[in-house]
């Protein structure tokens, strides 16, 4: 059964400006802790200011998918690979309340959401956050983790659209690499 958690953006921009614009994903956040995300950007390059400026958006607004990106892509960007996959697990078990399924992705099911159509918004940023999250396990050398969310991955995304088959591919190489 698919869930409905789906939102129609086909009048935005972007996928990712849809996903954060609309009112469930980054939109409805308070005036404050969008001054504060705005604060950080402005202050990425000094790491302590920018990381305080986050903190008090996440103060505001624990929960919200706009605070959790931008302390996403603050870590991700820093080479703060670890920090970046406890967020990515964070965003997972958002996504999987939002669509009423399993909080373990390896339970989630092609049936649970509607993974296929990208204008379903939570199950898009599940699939997103998967991908991010078998990227950061890989880069952290937790091949066999990377590899399976991959392949989750593309259980729920057999056309592909979300670009998981290049991590396998990436992670296939470098096996076969290390084997040689």
């Amino acid at each position: 059964m698919v869930v409905a958690c789906t939102i129609d953006n086909r009048n935005s921009g972007s996928a990712g400006d849809a996903l954060l614009d609309h009112a469930i994903m980054g939109g409805g956040l308070s005036a404050e802790a969008d001054r504060c995300l705005h604060a950080a950007s402005h202050s990425y390059h000094i790491d302590g200011a920018a990381e305080s400026h986050l903190r008090r958006a996440e103060a505001i607004a624990p929960d919200h998918v706009a605070v959790l990106i931008g302390f996403y892509r603050f870590y991700f960007y820093k080479g703060r690979i670890e920090e970046a996959l406890g967020i990515a697990r964070r965003c997972l078990a958002k996504a999987a309340r939002e669509c009423n399924f399993a909080t373990d992705w390896r339970a989630v099911r092609a049936q649970d959401a509607a993974f296929g159509n990208l204008e379903a918004l939570w199950p898009r940023f599940f699939m997103f956050t998967l991908k991010g999250y078998a990227y950061l396990q890989m880069r952290l050398g937790a091949l066999q983790e990377g590899r399976e969310a991959t392949e989750k991955l593309i259980e729920l995304d057999p056309a592909d659209r979300i670009g998981a088959r290049l991590l396998l591919d990436i992670l296939e190489s470098a096996e076969a690499a290390a084997d040689a």
